[in-house]
């Protein structure tokens, strides 16, 4: 799938865990909320048994199959982007994707560097993102990565552009999902000069929207994917 923003379009918009600002996250009615919000891709997270959820701990109350899921957006022809939370299931995620002939419209990312040279080795067609850093404690949800000050997020984000590189070359993998707090023009240059598209994580409001754009990344992740979409083509 091309990510890659070209000739001044706005970037992509995916919506995280459908659209979890909506309804509840990695259930069918996320998903038809992010279809009906004018999402350029729908993203979920993919569990151990190949059901939607993103950690044992966080268990939607309605049990999605990943089967399921990748029937109801290939219907609604939009793109798939689905987020392997675990190590182990890289096989038979790959497997789903073409077994729905997806893999034209899917991204498949991994905040799991050795998950992603898996990946590599058996879809080396399919795009492929390394996320960073690893979303453990939830940090998609709040302004500065978890037990980090604005102060250590700043020297994080000034150091990226260096990491940029070897997290793309550890991984094998073709894309960079960044968390927005460490995004910045010179990171995303750098991933373009290897080839590789960015997307940003987790934007939920119309400032920090705009400021990914203009920071010239491909995509951006929102839990909002309406507002995201709107703010972007109102720009």
């Amino acid at each position: 799938m091309d990510l890659r923003r070209r000739d001044g379009r706005r970037p992509l918009v995916i919506g995280h865990r459908g659209a979890a600002a909506v309804a509840p996250e990695n259930t069918l009615a996320s998903l038809e909320a992010a279809v009906a919000a004018g999402a350029d891709l729908v993203e979920f997270d993919v569990g151990l048994d190949l059901t939607l959820a993103h950690s044992r701990r966080e268990v939607p109350g309605e049990t999605v199959e990943l089967d399921g899921a990748l029937e109801f957006l290939r219907a609604h022809g939009c793109g798939i982007h689905l987020d392997l939370k675990y190590v182990g299931v890289e096989r038979e995620a790959v497997d789903a994707i073409h077994r729905h002939g997806l893999a034209g419209r899917a991204v498949i990312s991994t905040a799991w560097p050795r998950t992603g040279r898996r990946l590599a080795a058996i879809a080396p067609e399919l795009s492929r993102a390394i996320g960073y850093p690893r979303d453990r404690y939830g940090v998609s949800r709040v302004r500065w990565p978890a037990g980090l000050t604005a102060a250590g997020a700043a020297a994080l984000r000034t150091a990226m552009p260096a990491r940029v590189p070897v997290l793309l070359r550890w991984s094998r993998s073709n894309v960079l999902a960044l968390h927005h707090a460490l995004v910045s023009r010179a990171a995303v240059r750098r991933a373009h000069a290897r080839g590789a598209p960015v997307l940003a994580w987790t934007a939920n409001d119309e400032e920090l929207v705009a400021e990914l754009s203009d920071l010239g990344v491909d995509a951006i992740v929102s839990d909002d994917p309406a507002m995201a979409v709107a703010t972007l083509e109102s720009s």
